[in-house]
């Protein structure tokens, strides 16, 4: 990172507050500026069914063979659970993550052994894995959030394997005054936007409101090739893959943004 190599560039963050801190201080740090507007927020689960059945399901965590959290806050959240009733984390348990600062929160927390991708951090590239190729019978428990992609699921479904969800955690969807938002975007000069998934972008759009138009003239840095084609074919014009969520492929993309200017 060089100093001030993102001079005069006024980044626009939606990702949940709790998950912004070390973007935020990189971006700073390289001279650039910050607005902060989470659209989603992170909560631990509040229905009594949905806290049971999760906990039901950790309870008998050494019924699996395969366990893949699909985020930090699946790591976070599950891994809470999970340590609350296995002190020791069930030693022949296969443990996939779908990027390192998933991984690393998991070899932090459960003290175990990570599998994650060598390239990319999406659904797509966690099942390239070669343990999850010959799944036929196996027991696999995916960690989530409420909803979210199916694809994995039914994937794995396909090829053989017995799926459950565990459910860790539920995501909240922020609003905001929509005038008032796009006054923000104006009084901090924001000229880039980002977002973190396709629920993120969504609620972006419903945000923007009657400024979309001019907004999606503006860079907008997304994680993914899934969420840059809905991204484009949602009128933005200008989108930026960073092929990834984290803080290191987010801060690469905005210094090649800033040096395109």
């Amino acid at each position: 990172m060089i100093a001030d190599s993102l001079a005069d560039v006024h980044v626009l963050i939606t990702r949940p507050a709790k998950q912004q801190e070390s973007l935020r201080a990189a971006i700073e740090a390289a001279g650039g500026k910050v607005l902060s507007l989470p659209l989603i927020d992170i909560q631990p689960l509040q229905l009594k069914d949905e806290i049971q059945a999760v906990r039901d399901k950790v309870q008998s965590l050494d019924s699996y063979q395969i366990l893949i959290f699909v985020s930090s806050n699946a790591a976070r959240f599950g891994a809470e659970l999970i340590a609350s009733y296995w002190p020791q984390f069930p030693l022949e348990l296969s443990v996939v993550a779908t990027g390192p600062s998933t991984a690393s929160s998991l070899h932090e927390l459960l003290d175990c052994d990570v599998i994650l991708p060598s390239c990319g951090m999406t659904s797509e590239d966690v099942l390239e894995l070669p343990l999850l190729n010959d799944v036929k019978d196996k027991k696999i428990g995916i960690v989530r959030g409420n909803g979210g992609r199916e694809l994995m699921a039914e994937t794995l479904l396909g090829r053989g394997a017995q799926v459950d969800y565990l459910e860790a955690y539920t995501r909240v969807a922020i609003d905001y005054d929509t005038k008032q938002f796009n006054q923000q975007l104006e009084t901090h000069r924001v000229n880039v936007l980002t977002v973190t998934s396709s629920e993120s972008l969504n609620r972006l759009q419903l945000m923007l409101a009657d400024n979309k138009e001019e907004m999606s003239l503006l860079p907008l840095l997304v994680p993914s090739e899934r969420v840059a084609q809905q991204a484009r074919a949602a009128g933005f014009s200008e989108v930026v893959n960073a092929n990834g969520a984290d803080t290191v492929s987010f801060l690469a993309a905005l210094e090649l943004i800033a040096s395109s200017k």
